[in-house]
């Protein structure tokens, strides 16, 4: 999910230049001779000290690790450039509201005459903030309201609660997270949550309550999750029209499963990206620690994107899974994966592609989509940087199955099973960028490959989200 619009509790920072000319001053304009201009000397200098002014709760030895490389600087450009990068460093561990530098000459008895001195002012954050969120998913909505002890032990650890009432889930979880000092990217999070969720297309309600740990960590260029996850399920129907087969998965059961997660994100953006490629691979454990689900998991998500001329941007994507049951207890609904919808296959209903019964869809072990997008400026954009650059012209062609598996058959039956029956569609539209966190698109479709029991959706169709295909 994806902020849309977020109003924090706190009062927003008053900070700012002001540019005020007082009455002598003025009086002096009229008659300088000539303007005077300043060049910066980008002479050898030795960073002497560093201060950090206005920490409370923060501890020492976190904040080394950050500033360090300022001490390495040679000259004074190389200080300016250290620090700014120290202060971006200060600004993501989220426990300060502002951050100041000042460079200035050494002074004092060991002063130097090449000596600098480099201060950090900074404003930490309240010991427990507030927040209310508007968020949006794939093709919901949602208000989301929390609390936060930022900083909570003093090295950038943080406690969040937080609640979120949406269309088709209400959901709240407590989360501690905990980085690494000197390293950002690599940390530890331990969350509690409940989540009730509503899925009409499967007739299905559930409610999951769970703990889980996940430790982050990059490797090279990549970033990667390892993560373990107990949770106890409850599945019901949603409606007494419910089919059988919905109605056999009714019940509670417990899954205790490890996964990974490994990304390659090389896009300049995560919405609308006009150059870049993203590649995504999971993988989950079931049932060797415990619990009733016992499977093995895969999918992948791939993503290019080439800029042309004319300022468009050629997009492709491919995305895939496998779900391979352990022992002779077959897959779960809940566990099952889904395709079809404005956010996928478009033309589609929501995830009204691949087996059902009764109307009830029950979701496959195997899928593959893939889709071909190109987007373009508006024909009378008003020009960059107005409101052009945040609306695109869309033209895609998707594709995309999902089937149940015999595993009895084969790979090669698998394969066949997956190349039968190819949903496909084409079309054309209007993207909206929310920011960087979401978008909106307004499509025309033309789905096409329509099988037996497949839902559509012929003509205009909405979508919101962050993922798509």
């Amino acid at each position: 999910m994806g902020t849309v619009h977020a109003r924090s509790l706190d009062p927003l920072p008053m900070s700012g230049p002001d540019f005020v000319v007082h009455g002598d001053d003025a009086e002096l304009i009229g008659v300088e001779p000539e303007a005077k201009h300043e060049v910066l000397e980008n002479k050898d200098v030795v960073v002497q000290h560093v201060h950090i002014d206005g920490l409370g709760r923060t501890k020492d030895d976190l904040l080394g690790y950050e500033i360090a490389e300022v001490f390495t600087a040679t000259n004074l450009i190389d200080v300016m450039k250290k620090s700014h990068e120290a202060r971006e460093k200060l600004m993501r561990l989220g426990i300060f509201r502002q951050v100041e530098v000042v460079i200035d000459t050494s002074d004092g008895e060991d002063a130097l005459s090449n000596g600098v001195d480099v201060t950090f002012e900074v404003a930490e954050l309240r010991r427990l903030t507030g927040s209310y969120n508007t968020m949006v998913g794939n093709n919901e909505g949602s208000m989301v309201l929390g609390l936060k002890l930022p900083n909570v032990l003093g090295r950038a650890e943080k406690l969040t609660f937080q609640f979120s009432y949406g269309t088709k889930e209400t959901s709240y979880g407590l989360s501690f997270f905990k980085p690494q000092p000197g390293h950002f990217d690599r940390n530890l999070s331990i969350n509690m949550y409940k989540v009730s969720g509503q899925f009409p297309w499967s007739s299905l309600r559930e409610t999951d309550r769970g703990v889980s740990t996940e430790i982050n960590f990059p490797i090279w260029k990549t970033s990667h999750t390892l993560k373990w996850e107990g949770v106890w399920r409850e599945l019901g129907c949603l409606a007494r029209t419910s089919s059988f087969a919905v109605r056999e998965e009714s019940g509670h059961s417990i899954k205790s499963s490890i996964s990974h997660a490994m990304v390659i994100d090389t896009r300049n953006s995560a919405i609308l990206p006009r150059q870049g490629a993203l590649l995504k691979m999971n993988q989950e454990l079931a049932g060797y620690t415990g619990g009733d689900a016992s499977f093995l998991k895969e999918d992948f998500e791939i993503q290019l994107n080439k800029r042309l001329c004319w300022d468009s941007v050629l997009s492709t994507s491919l995305w895939g899974g496998l779900l391979v049951p352990i022992g002779d207890q077959p897959s779960c609904i809940a566990d099952r994966f889904y395709l079809g919808g404005p956010t996928s296959v478009r033309g589609f209903s929501m995830y009204s592609i691949g087996p059902q019964s009764e109307g009830d869809y029950l979701g496959g072990e195997a899928f593959w989509a893939g889709g071909m997008h190109l987007y373009t400026p508006l024909p009378f954009r008003p020009g960059r940087g107005g409101f052009g650059d945040v609306f695109r012209t869309h033209f895609f062609l998707n594709a995309g199955n999902l089937c149940s598996l015999n595993y009895g058959e084969g790979p090669r039956a698998h394969l066949q099973k997956l190349a039968e029956c190819i949903r496909w569609s084409y079309g054309a539209g209007i993207v909206l960028r929310l920011g960087n966190i979401a978008k909106l698109e307004l499509n025309y479709c033309i789905p096409m490959g329509v099988q037996s029991g497949d839902r559509i959706c012929d003509g205009v169709q909405f979508g919101a989200g962050i993922r798509f295909l």
